[in-house]
């Protein structure tokens, strides 16, 4: 192998510099590659926090809503068995409609059920959340559901069994 007149000028020492400089110019822009591929999983981990956490605050939301809309539905209960003293239990065409009107107002959708004696009402709410960083991913929503259910009791201090 021939050596340039610049190398054989060079010292032992001299060299190895040299040859180390040559190294250094050929790894050029390594770190760049690095920093970027590093900044793009941080906004990714950032991504799925920000938008799994507000997931989580819609589901709490939906719960919320739920819950709410079975006391209001639990708040229509048949009058003539209630006057009678028969028992205390749901008229369930009005609890769906209350628990219906509580979910329309609050801007939510969602299904009612009354248990056949009419003492349970549970709403389950569905929806979904419009995510921000993952929709780049090509996710553009998430679904939530929420759950909620009140039961009728009769009493002052406890429940009473009912007549």
């Amino acid at each position: 192998m021939r050596e340039s007149t610049a190398d054989c000028a060079l010292s032992g020492t001299s060299k190895v510099i040299a040859h180390r400089i040559r190294q250094a110019r050929q790894d050029r822009g390594g770190v760049t590659v690095f920093v970027a591929v590093c900044v793009v999983a941080l906004i990714g981990i950032i991504g799925v926090a920000v938008d799994g956490g507000s997931t989580m605050r819609a589901t709490e939301r939906a719960d919320y809503l739920a819950g709410e809309a079975a006391r209001a539905g639990g708040q229509a209960i048949d009058a003539a068995d209630a006057i009678n003293g028969r028992a205390i239990v749901a008229d369930p065409q009005a609890a769906t409609a209350a628990a219906q009107a509580y979910l329309r107002t609050a801007g939510a959708a969602g299904t009612v059920s009354v248990s056949g004696d009419g003492k349970t009402l549970t709403v389950t709410v569905t929806g979904s959340y419009d995510t921000t960083f993952l929709s780049v991913a090509g996710v553009d929503s998430l679904p939530v559901t929420g759950h909620g259910t009140a039961t009728l009791l009769h009493g002052v201090t406890a429940p009473d069994q009912g007549p």
